[in-house]
């Protein structure tokens, strides 16, 4: 659940997809048990329906599979999908209204363990020290009751829960801690917390709406959004805010102008010492070494039809949107061309239907 979720029906058959950019159903099946070497693209499904489900995509395009949890196991997946987190060679998959993780092999999806208890609106999982962490933004209206989980991952089980300031997001390993962005549930955060043996740490003040962490040269980069124009606080413009991981303090930032209408950040994704991002349908790249944002984007992605960008990933020379059309039909990936690697950036490879709203990519190598 990214903010909000929505409708639509629950079967999703085996749908083909070709390889050709007309976005045909000719195709070819995926056989069972085949889900790595390609990305696993999640579908979000409808708020309050049970349509989550997720896709599998080949590397190289030829086989294209939606609803593999479904197929596989014959049961539904749950009401909406919000992420996917690898250990060994398990998948766990964080449903989010229906408060559950199903735990999956990452490459044949047959499902091993659900887990259900002590789990109340959960968000993102990481890994650290032998033990799985679940953001868990618990009741709504509750604004001292959300908690990071902790799971036995021998029993599939919560051995204990750490609590942490509202809205938990996005939650990503570094050394054996664990850092937190608080993005503020159904309000408005603006820090990231640090936990360390199990336990809070600390409490980083970074910017408004703290969202995607990506660790680049040895730093915390954290996403913050900025507040909405509806805000009662006010509207703030988004940034990129660099956190010594030695220190835990702020070292730095990358910031939109404040004197024009403000921007709001999209969604970023990191690769080698960039910085993917898109504003609207406009994608951008910016370096970790650089001292100010670009003006002029690498592409405009509006002229593939692209009515937003839900879901984001760049991934060997690849960029990666998800478009959910509005939740109430089949949404589609598009994938581009990074300019990575000698390529050329925004070159359209490849449109690909999958289910109700792909949120996230996870490359399952």
């Amino acid at each position: 659940m990214n903010y909000s979720k929505l409708i639509l029906a629950a079967i999703t058959a085996l749908l083909f997809v070709s390889c050709s950019d007309d976005d045909s159903d000719a195709g070819r099946r995926a056989p069972l048990g085949s889900y790595d070497y390609g990305v696993l693209v999640l579908n979000e499904g409808n708020f309050t329906s049970d349509n989550a489900s997720v896709s599998y995509i080949s590397e190289d395009f030829s086989v294209v599979q939606n609803d593999v949890f479904s197929i596989v196991n014959d049961e539904d997946l749950g009401d909406v999908a919000q992420s996917i987190g690898f250990y060994n060679e398990l998948a766990y998959i964080v449903v989010n209204n229906s408060n559950s993780i199903q735990v999956v092999n990452r490459y044949t999806f047959k499902k091993v363990s659900k887990i259900t208890a002590d789990i109340n609106n959960p968000r993102y999982i990481a890994f650290a020290n032998g033990k799985g962490y679940v953001t868990n933004w618990g009741d709504p209206t509750n604004t001292n009751d959300d908690y990071v989980a902790v799971i036995n991952l021998s029993t599939n089980a919560v051995s204990s829960k750490i609590p942490v300031v509202e809205g938990p997001e996005r939650i990503l390993e570094n050394a054996g801690k664990l850092y937190v962005s608080h993005i503020g549930g159904y309000g408005f955060g603006n820090s990231v917390s640090v936990v360390s043996n199990d336990a809070l740490s600390t409490n980083i003040t970074v910017g408004d709406l703290p969202d995607e962490l990506n660790i680049i040269d040895g730093n915390l980069w954290v996403s913050c959004k900025g507040r909405p124009n509806y805000a009662a606080a006010g509207e703030t413009a988004g940034k990129f805010v660099k956190v010594n991981l030695s220190t835990n303090t702020v070292s730095g930032s990358l910031e939109f102008p404040t004197t024009t209408a403000l921007t709001h950040l999209g969604k970023t994704a990191a690769s080698g010492s960039e910085i993917f991002y898109n504003i609207g349908s406009k994608i951008y790249k910016v370096s970790s070494s650089a001292t100010v944002l670009p003006s002029s984007p690498l592409f405009d992605a509006v002229g593939q039809n692209v009515s937003s960008v839900y879901g984001f990933a760049v991934n060997n020379s690849r960029i990666y949107i998800a478009n959910a059309f509005g939740f109430d039909v089949s949404g589609k990936v598009h994938v581009y061309t990074s300019g990575e690697n000698g390529t050329a950036a925004g070159d359209l490879l490849q449109t690909i239907g999958v289910g109700v709203g792909p949120s996230g990519f996870y490359f399952n190598q």
